[in-house]
């Protein structure tokens, strides 16, 4: 009984752990969604390209790119010319819009483009 008893509690304790690395919120209200588990399938050219979206007041705040096999050339591309244009976009209306893709680095584009969608779609259904 009590092996079955905390079996049940430790497979609690992972569930919501696991569940607080795809998103927490800041003390500011500021919900920050971390694609790294969310988006494990979502590849650039070299990986997987996982971001954190951070969201206050159904807009989007920032997109941060973290740590990923891609090329820094194109992460910085795609940091300076994509990613700003999600800033203060509203996320209530479906999904994010589509940001076209940065020339050169397509694949890294694409692939957070998907990551930030997952992102969104995350935060719309388990924000309190």
């Amino acid at each position: 009984m009590k092996k079955t008893l905390l079996t049940a509690l430790l497979a609690a304790v992972l569930v919501t752990a696991s569940a607080q690395d795809v998103m927490r919120k800041e003390k500011d209200g500021t919900y920050v969604v971390n694609t790294t588990t969310l988006a494990q399938d979502v590849e650039g050219y070299n990986g997987p390209t996982p971001v954190e979206v951070y969201i206050k007041k159904n807009k989007i705040v920032k997109v941060v790119p973290l740590k990923s096999q891609e090329g820094p050339k194109y992460v910085a591309m795609v940091k300076k010319e994509m990613l700003p244009r999600y800033e203060r976009m509203n996320v209530k209306k479906g999904t994010v819009q589509e940001v076209d893709a940065v020339t050169g680095a397509t694949f890294t584009s694409r692939a957070m483009q998907e990551n930030i969608k997952r992102a969104v779609e995350y935060y719309k259904s388990h924000k309190k």
